[in-house]
């Protein structure tokens, strides 16, 4: 998963006075922060190609479209975190107390690497079904062209479906939207990182 700044725990309180003011941001996981690391270049670039062609297609829909640094707080599982992509639906609902943490996200998207992949895949998709309203779940790989989807058909019940090739469209089932891989890996640079030599 990712590195623990140090093994002490915090109340939800104490995490959001040290984030607010912190220059990195952590992950609260019941009681212990956690480092959040830096993103590739590819992991960005495919972010910034999701959210805006999503932020496009919304225009003066109700549909509101949150990247990167937004804060999520899931109250069943004491987490707050901050998912590459959300789309919420209609109003916002904000966190008791806060004017910075949203709760009720209808749709996530994460870029997997390799040090999230495995949390992304397990836990994290098992703390976001825990929100009501969460409905949708899409997970892009950043290494081939490659996306996974999880859509809510009914209570407990989730379909998937999966993507390969710049051909292929990626058809949310929760929005009006869709898009080719072609366009969501946009600008991504498949070259293989260099080794440095000796």
């Amino acid at each position: 998963m990712m590195q623990a700044t140090e093994a002490q725990y915090y109340s939800p309180e104490a995490y959001l006075e040290l984030e607010v003011n912190a220059e990195e941001r952590h992950e609260y996981i019941d009681g212990e922060v956690i480092l959040m690391p830096g993103g590739t270049p590819n992991h960005n670039q495919i972010v910034g190609n999701f959210y805006a062609a999503l932020n496009f297609a919304f225009k003066r829909q109700p549909y509101r479209v949150f990247v990167t640094d937004q804060r999520l707080w899931i109250p069943k599982r004491r987490i707050y975190t901050y998912p590459d992509v959300m789309v919420v639906q209609g109003e916002l609902q904000l966190q008791e107390g806060r004017k910075d943490t949203i709760t009720n996200p209808m749709l996530i998207a994460e870029v997997l690497s390799e040090s999230t992949r495995s949390y992304d895949k397990d836990s994290k998709f098992a703390a976001y079904r825990t929100i009501p309203s969460f409905q949708e779940y899409v997970l892009i790989d950043q290494a081939t062209l490659h996306v996974e989807q999880y859509y809510k058909t009914e209570p407990r019940k989730w379909i998937f479906a999966e993507y390969d090739g710049e051909e292929a469209v990626l058809m949310l089932a929760t929005v009006p939207f869709q898009i080719t891989l072609a366009d969501l890996y946009d600008k991504v640079d498949w070259q293989p990182e260099e080794v440095p030599q000796d």
